[in-house]
């Protein structure tokens, strides 16, 4: 799978059983049951939404970027694609995706790398490690900071380069873009909403999203 597939959903947000907006720079941390289907709606357009999983009848097998990038031989995700554990085991497919690329390779902020990447004084500036880890210290599900897994940048603009680098460049989503997931196991998704000003992933502004959960199996 190597090109990039938009495709519109069925689903219609009356019907939702979870209906929640994560503001910019928020966390969240959510269960899915084998068959739901997950919405990510970007509100206002280019926002990046950094999200992991976990599979929770073994939640040290979370999600695992090399097993999903290797498996469907493609570094960016879209419709069709399945987000996989370290384990190679599949957590949830790709099913409805109007941007039609999404990131595997840009990691999440830190203020570590907001330091070396911009400037020592950056060090203070909300980041998407400090909201994985509040989500994370909050909740009773036994995950803990030692399984801060890899993550899928939602949204997010991230090219190779000739050279093999990597860019952040302006994102490729816009106002009621959305993409859409089905869980396949018993799924554990963390999510951080990144609060990003020091490169163009939000457009420089940080917006909210909508996230939707309907009961579709």
């Amino acid at each position: 799978m190597y090109g990039f597939i938009k495709k519109e959903s069925d689903l219609k947000i009356e019907d939702a059983i979870y209906d929640e907006v994560v503001n910019a720079g928020d966390g969240w941390m959510h269960e899915l049951l084998p068959g739901q289907t997950f919405r990510i709606l970007d509100m206002e357009g280019n926002q990046a939404v950094d999200t992991t999983f976990y599979d929770m009848t073994n939640p040290e097998d979370h999600y695992g970027a090399v097993t999903t990038v290797v498996m469907q031989q493609n570094i960016y995700l879209t419709t069709g694609s399945i987000l996989r554990t370290e384990s190679g085991k599949p957590l949830l497919e790709i099913t409805a995706d109007l941007t039609g690329r999404h990131d595997t390779l840009g990691g999440a902020c830190s203020s570590q790398s907001n330091t070396v990447r911009y400037a020592r004084e950056k060090i203070d500036m909300h980041n998407c490690r400090d909201s994985f880890m509040l989500q994370l210290a909050k909740s009773d599900s036994g995950i803990q900071k030692r399984d801060l897994a890899p993550n899928i940048n939602f949204f997010m603009n991230v090219p190779v380069t000739k050279e093999g680098g990597l860019k952040l460049d302006d994102g490729v989503s816009a106002p009621g873009k959305y993409v859409e997931m089905k869980a396949l196991e018993h799924t554990m998704v963390l999510i951080s909403n990144c609060p990003q000003l020091n490169n163009p992933c939000n457009a420089y502004n940080p917006t909210p999203v909508r996230l939707l959960i309907w009961d579709t199996k």
